[in-house]
């Protein structure tokens, strides 16, 4: 494991751990600057770590478990504190001694940082209640399954886009990005490319992470062409700085009224994209969580953390936890008028909210969509309209506000699609 710290210049000091009594010496450099590696046990404690040198200090009740990244914008950075389904039984529940949460304050940067302010805290209804709900709901479910201990580096800024979390250079130098830029100055959040990173990712490193959790992507929706690279870009940035090649999970955005300039579901489509070209990465749909189309913070979040977890304790963790993951479009055959729709995921098969699908459009070589009827067979759809004679495209849930009414057997929604690319 990864330590480092600052000490006077060239000082040499001792470092002392409780778990083996080993004894470490380690040199600061001319910066001040000392960084080392430690030998762990496997997950438990508290332990503690000894320092002697010119001043004598001891680090106490540190806990050896799972460490996770959340990150992201304002959805990750929801607390119980601003209004959630059935928030105030979660706060009153969080006595979890062994979970511990590290808040990283939301400070932008040019240049990459060493350190930032913030403590690890012990989980308790006054802690839980002013850090990222999804992240904790995530961390709970991986502390109960697996019964260790479980850090959460909670490292949100609301209205950010993706850009400002990776490093200036990948980003400027990348003409396709420069092509897509966010330009929408906002006193609020930064916007320059790897404004975050910076101050907010870069003091982490090389903190010996188990992976990342990320929600975000609604302030990337104008950008949308060049998402799914950003990300991969912003992926491997992570991985190869913190030198690991850590899993990564994501949200897909939820639907909600932006107007008719922006089309979400592109977002939502290149955020499917990304799990296809960057290996390692999954990502839990939530089209079902949501009361109201005009908030764009759903305040049904618990779910959401427990898909996450869900998608980690499966994957990462080789846990069986059942159903998992949304059914996602696989493939379409036109059958004698009609379009035959197969997906992925679908374990048992599907079923649908009333008697039959709603939200499927069907559209001709003309490339006008209408509404059309749905028929579950098994585990496909059969798609058709008597508006459209020969079909030659099928869209679900393709627009900004539609809600699913398809779901898996299990009770995962199916994930908004098009087979077309018009």
């Amino acid at each position: 494991m990864a330590i480092w710290g600052w000490a006077n210049p060239s000082e040499t000091f001792r470092m002392i751990t409780s778990w083996n009594n080993d004894t470490i010496l380690v040199k600061a450099n001319n910066y001040s600057f000392w960084k080392t590696t430690i030998q762990t046990e496997t997950a438990g404690g508290p332990h503690s770590i000894e320092f002697i040198g010119s001043r004598h200090i001891q680090l106490k009740n540190i806990m050896f478990g799972e460490v996770w990244i959340c990150s992201g914008q304002s959805n990750m950075g929801y607390t119980a504190n601003q209004g959630i389904d059935n928030g105030d039984e979660e706060i009153a529940n969080a006595n979890y001694p062994n979970i511990r949460i590290f808040n990283v304050p939301r400070v932008g940067a040019n240049y990459p940082q060493q350190n930032c302010a913030g403590a690890w805290q012990e989980c308790t209804p006054e802690t839980m209640r002013s850090t990222s709900i999804v992240g904790y709901i995530f961390g709970k479910e991986i502390h109960k399954k697996l019964d260790v201990p479980v850090g959460l580096i909670v490292s949100a800024w609301g209205g950010t886009p993706a850009e400002v979390w990776v490093e200036r250079e990948r980003i400027i130098r990348n003409h396709e990005f420069d092509n897509f830029r966010y330009i929408n100055y906002h006193t609020n959040w930064p916007s320059e490319p790897g404004a975050t990173y910076n101050g907010m990712i870069a003091p982490l490193i090389p903190y010996g992470i188990a992976g990342a959790i990320w929600y975000q992507g609604e302030s990337n929706c104008k950008t949308y062409p060049v998402y799914a690279s950003m990300m991969k870009t912003l992926i491997e940035n992570w991985r190869d700085n913190f030198k690991k090649d850590y899993p990564f999970y994501f949200v897909q955005i939820a639907p909600y009224n932006y107007g008719d300039e922006i089309h979400s579901e592109l977002l939502r489509e290149q955020q499917e994209i990304t799990t296809k070209i960057v290996p390692k990465t999954g990502m839990v749909v939530i089209t079902d969580l949501v009361d109201d189309i005009q908030q764009i913070h759903p305040t049904n979040k618990i779910p959401v953390g427990e898909r996450l977890a869900k998608l980690a304790l499966a994957e990462n963790y080789k846990q069986n936890v059942g159903a998992y993951k949304s059914p996602t479009y696989k493939a379409m055959k036109i059958e004698n008028g009609k379009i035959r729709i197969s997906f992925n995921n679908v374990l048992t098969g599907l079923k649908c909210t009333g008697e039959s699908s709603t939200k499927f459009m069907i559209a001709g070589s003309d490339k006008k969509f209408v509404q059309a009827d749905a028929k579950i067979d098994g585990k496909t759809v059969i798609v058709s309209s008597k508006q459209v004679k020969n079909p030659v495209a099928v869209r679900f849930c393709f627009d900004n506000i539609t809600l699913p009414d398809l779901f898996s057997n299990e009770g995962l929604p199916v994930a908004p699609f098009r087979t077309d690319n018009w």
